[in-house]
């Protein structure tokens, strides 16, 4: 607004000075008008002040709002957008939440194969190792696991403490990443101190969660233990047969964890074990046994109840950096999205860390003309049979000087509960302590048997302890004769 001049002339009427000032002011001129001459005018309303100025702001505030909603500005936003962006790190695919299984007693040298591998574990704990690992790793830890059981993806884990909160819960899981439509599922379900106890009826909430995700898949809730022998029929001999993708659900303590199999078939199914003799060892605990002796690939290895061979075998793969699951297939192929030419390529990337012989023997002996047979077979499917000394013969004819000035004898001898049970084993015990003596202080021994004092107090050598696991549902341990 124009201020009037000093003494100039009056405003005209209906003019801007005149609606501003004073009520009841005549003739004054617009100084005496305004709102500082004006007596009374402390005393004036909000509603009495200019109102010019409201209106002259708001365009000038919209024109200001405008200006900055111009197609330029958003063109520049979207571009500083973009350039920020380009600055970041890429954001990869998130890891897994892994776990490994392991047989009682066997999660600290699955915890060291893992760090072997360059994989560190986020937890040990008795049943396992916890790792978080993105899919290309989750398939080279299935094929390069030697001891473990198989390897689950956790998929959640939440307080269940009624059905409506479980089966909520397992209809949000991303079921798709994991189960292709008209894939057949199996559920496997433990209840422990919870609320929800009833196995079938928590199988059966879960299974409406993965209908209803996925279309025309089949669920069946009753899927078979892993330390079952008639799961590892049913699972097949290979380890390679098309089996339903199983879906772990265990419930302790209220609190659910659910989990889906990466592995398929057990991963003790290496197969090349299509052949076995009586009371065969899995090849998982024989990989334990080497692991838990310490064995290095450069010592020389006996075993003089070597039975369908797997104790030697797995030492030759091991010897030579085979993967042992490089000739089985897992249930991870099979997920949707899978890259069958990913996989190809890891497999050849591990073909090609083999190594073309072993560095020390590797001797298998038995008086059983049908488990030499066996071990051959055996061998023979691994591609370690050039790396294997087998043949059938008696404990007292073994040498272990005309081996090797040093080595490992390492076995899991016949005892009672599996073998010979009525028999009297001790004369047999007490051979075998004669042969590891007299092959002289290089020589170590390792055997998988129950704490049978009798028995091994017939082979007077010093022994200790070094693991206790189960072998066919009975407890044995690892018990170690260290050189000298």
């Amino acid at each position: 607004m124009r201020r009037p001049r000093k003494g100039g002339a009056k405003p005209e009427k209906g003019g801007t000075a005149a609606r501003e000032g004073a009520k009841g002011a005549k003739g004054g001129t617009a100084a005496r008008e305004g709102a500082k001459g004006a007596k009374g005018a402390k005393g004036k309303s909000k509603k009495d002040a200019p109102r010019e100025e409201t209106p002259r702001k708001r365009p000038l505030e919209v024109r200001k709002r405008k200006s900055e909603a111009h197609p330029g500005h958003r063109g520049s936003a979207v571009r500083i957008a973009a350039l920020r962006a380009q600055a970041a790190p890429p954001v990869g695919p998130k890891p897994f939440d892994v776990f490994a299984i392991a047989a009682p007693g066997l999660a600290p040298l699955v915890a060291a194969e893992c760090v072997a591998m360059g994989y560190a574990p986020t937890d040990v704990s008795a049943a396992g190792v916890s790792l978080a690992l993105l899919p290309d790793d989750l398939f080279l830890l299935n094929a390069r696991l030697r001891v473990a059981s198989r390897v689950l993806v956790r998929l959640a884990e939440f307080e269940a403490r009624d059905f409506a909160t479980l089966e909520k819960a397992a209809a949000k899981l991303p079921w798709g990443r994991f189960v292709a439509p008209g894939m057949a599922v199996r559920l496997r379900v433990t209840c422990r101190k919870s609320r929800l106890y009833h196995s079938d009826a928590v199988a059966e909430r879960v299974a409406r969660g993965i209908a209803g995700a996925v279309d025309g898949v089949t669920v069946g809730t009753r899927a078979p233990a892993d330390d079952d022998d008639a799961a590892d029929v049913a699972s097949g001999a290979s380890g390679t047969s098309a089996l339903p993708q199983l879906v772990v659900v265990r419930l302790e303590h209220d609190v659910c964890t659910i989990s889906v199999d990466s592995s398929g078939a057990l991963l003790h199914r290496r197969g090349w074990r299509q052949a076995v003799a009586k009371a065969p060892l899995r090849e998982t605990l024989a990989a334990a046994m080497l692991a838990g002796c310490a064995w290095q690939r450069d010592e020389a290895l006996v075993d003089p109840f070597c039975g369908s061979g797997t104790i030697g075998i797995e030492a030759a793969l091991l010897a030579r950096n085979i993967a042992p699951g490089l000739s089985r297939s897992y249930a991870m192929e099979a997920w949707p999205g899978a890259s069958a030419e990913v996989f190809a390529a890891h497999r050849l990337a591990l073909r090609r860390q083999v190594k073309p012989r072993v560095g020390a023997p590797i001797v298998l002996r038995d008086r059983d003309a049908g488990a030499i047979a066996a071990a051959r077979a055996n061998a023979e499917r691994a591609g370690v049979l050039a790396d294997v000394d087998i043949a059938q013969g008696p404990l007292s004819a073994l040498a272990l000087a005309d081996v090797a000035a040093a080595g490992l004898v390492c076995t899991n001898p016949p005892y009672g509960l599996r073998v010979s049970e009525g028999g009297d084993l001790r004369g047999l015990f007490a051979r075998l302590g004669d042969v590891v003596r007299a092959g002289g202080d290089g020589w170590r021994l390792g055997l998988l048997m129950p704490a049978d004092k009798a028995l091994l107090g017939q082979l007077r050598v010093p022994l200790r302890t070094a693991l206790t696991t189960s072998n066919g549902g009975i407890g044995v341990g690892l018990v170690l004769k260290d050189r000298g």
